[in-house]
């Protein structure tokens, strides 16, 4: 027979909670870490636009790796500069689609449930 874990599960949403309503949020700085490096963060998003534009997984793997890679690699690295630069992307990818990989919309777009279910 298991034991009772509602003592526990209880007393683990009470401290995150705690923890969720004394969280400091820096939005500049949050911004300033999303942006590192150009926004190398976003290259999963911008693999997905290239596939389904119509690269190979492959191809769309080969030329995000090569464009993070060298943003990580290089002091004032610039992923996004480096991507709006590549003809291959541009050929695929409008100036709006690429800008829209770079977006946080879609990761705040629930925010308000969530904090709603939290209660704070």
């Amino acid at each position: 027979m298991l034991p009772d874990c509602s003592a526990t599960l209880h007393f683990m949403l009470r401290e995150m909670t705690a923890v969720i309503q004394g969280l400091g949020v820096y939005p500049e700085n949050m911004a300033r870490n999303l942006n590192v490096y150009g926004g190398v963060v976003f290259s999963q998003r911008v693999l997905l636009a290239l596939v389904e534009s119509g690269i190979s997984r492959e191809e769309a793997y080969r030329i995000v790796q090569r464009h993070a890679h060298s943003a990580w690699n290089t002091t004032g690295g610039d992923f996004r500069a480096n991507l709006a630069a590549d003809a291959d992307v541009t050929a695929h990818l409008n100036p709006e689609q690429l800008a829209e990989c770079f977006s946080t919309d879609l990761h705040q777009a629930n925010l308000g449930v969530i904090w709603e279910r939290l209660g704070i």
